[in-house]
């Protein structure tokens, strides 16, 4: 039996292992595709503490080698269920099950995409789910913000300390946004809005070169938005489909306290699949720190309670 299954080798899931081992817990890390997740989509990292500049996949690299350096295992399985035993819990993944006294649930979570052409083949070079993360490559040039939620709007209000322009598009004739982000907004000279259009397409090959959007009315009225770079924000998808014995939200975050306790006993939850109010490689780090210090200490008292 392990004492801590940590699901998920991103940033959060990292930390959680690497504290973990250092606690002198047995742990394991399940990863379904390959180590650091989202940040791996982050060609330019400039904000994480240290490393002035690194690109998204070489940071996760270094976070994967300090892990191994400790032991840490890593198993590339899918987890497709996390089933409470009569004192424990069972890992059930597509090459088999394993019990564990503690579980830290760091997998993240994935934007949702727009869907058309372009935009996967230019993420990360012009396409961005992240403002905090990408704003600063924009400086005093022009983006778009696709989107009319909160996040959209409060991105493009962030944005308005570093670029020179922010178009907001969104399908609708008006905002989805809290009343407050809406006045803010309309009362910003830097930003301005086209309504009722979606993005058609990315253009560009190699490089981009701005985007084309269409009336959402009539998809055969376009037109060419030569912007620098372009923001979406539709919304998060939460990869925690897997577990339903902790309480989530109704789009699937994972609720926990203060501390990242679920509402499972020996269950914790770490960096973007929780809720919570920032989605940096610093916030996820934190989550992962907490984790894993309170899971040992859930270990500990199991074991104490079971010789």
């Amino acid at each position: 039996m392990y004492d801590i299954v940590v699901i998920g080798a991103g940033a959060a899931g990292l930390t959680a292992a690497i504290y973990g081992e250092r606690a002198g817990m047995n742990v394991v890390v399940f990863e379904k595709m390959g180590v650091g997740g989202q940040i791996l989509l982050t060609q330019d990292v400039e904000n994480y503490p240290g490393f002035p500049a690194i690109s998204g996949p070489e940071l996760m690299e270094r976070f994967e080698a300090h892990a191994k350096k400790f032991g840490v295992e890593i198993r590339y399985e899918e987890v497709g269920e996390v089933k409470r035993q009569d004192t424990h819990y069972r890992i059930v993944t597509d090459e088999g099950e394993y019990d564990t006294i503690a579980v830290v649930i760091a997998t993240g979570s994935q934007p949702k995409k727009l869907h058309v052409d372009g935009e996967q083949k230019l993420i990360g070079r012009g396409v961005s789910y992240c403002a905090v993360c990408d704003g600063p490559f924009f400086k005093d040039r022009e983006v778009a913000v696709i989107g009319g939620g909160d996040a959209a709007i409060k991105e493009a209000i962030y944005l308005t300390q570093i670029v020179k322009k922010i178009i907001v598009i969104h399908r609708r004739d008006k905002l989805r946004a809290e009343k407050i982000l809406q006045d803010q907004a309309f009362k910003n000279p830097k930003i301005s809005f086209i309504w009722n259009h979606v993005v058609d397409h990315v253009d560009g090959e190699d490089k981009f070169e701005g985007i084309t959007i269409k009336d959402a009315n009539d998809p055969t009225k376009k037109q060419k938005l030569d912007v620098a770079g372009v923001f979406v924000y539709i919304g998060h998808i939460p990869n925690t489909k897997f577990i339903d014995i902790v309480k989530k939200t109704s789009g699937g975050l994972i609720i926990t306290d203060d501390c990242v306790h679920t509402s499972a006993k020996g269950i914790f939850a770490a960096g973007d699949c929780r809720v919570t109010c920032l989605r940096q490689i610093a916030t996820c780090v934190g989550d992962g720190a907490l984790a894993a210090f309170n899971a040992g200490e859930y270990v500990e008292r199991f074991k104490s309670s079971h010789t």
